[in-house]
């Protein structure tokens, strides 16, 4: 593995972790050239497509680091680990893959997303919630906070 900083052609493992419920491996890796720390993840290429259908019809394969990439928009600065975020997607991922249908509708996912953040983290929910519903005023977050509350005060009630 080259490594990111130096380029250097070699790098070596300091650490090796499974993730994502054994499906992945975590590898730390140090350059012996720059001593750069790194993160690699290596898993399983999926040989069946899955794909995303877009509001105006259009398709396109399903993207689990744009997926990612989102949650981590969403948890930016919040005490939420990579790991966490990981699982969050693999689980939406594994739950199309399941469903047998080989396409999901962006509505669809953008649903499941939001349902996997209101789990890890109620602030993360709202940001990612905010742009994938478009809220466009004030009153779209403080009625999407009011539903939060409801729920946390009929879990303590029920």
């Amino acid at each position: 593995m080259r490594c990111p900083v130096c380029g250097a052609p070699e790098t070596r493992v300091i650490e090796t972790r499974s993730a994502d419920e054994g499906r992945v491996n975590r590898r730390r890796r140090e350059c012996p050239e720059c001593q750069n720390r790194f993160t690699t993840y290596e898993r399983l290429e999926e040989k069946s497509f899955l794909w995303v259908v877009k509001k105006d019809g259009r398709r396109e394969s399903f993207d689990r680091e744009k997926l990612i990439r989102g949650f981590q928009h969403a948890c930016e600065k919040l005490p939420v680990s990579l790991d966490t975020l990981e699982a969050a997607a693999a689980r939406i991922e594994e739950e199309i893959r399941a469903s047998g249908q080989g396409e999901v509708a962006t509505t669809q996912l953008g649903e499941m997303a939001s349902d996997e953040l209101k789990k890890i983290n109620k602030v993360a929910y709202v940001r990612f919630a905010s742009v994938y519903r478009e809220f466009t005023d004030v009153s779209s977050f403080t009625n999407e906070i009011a539903r939060l509350l409801e729920d946390k005060e009929a879990h303590r009630n029920g």
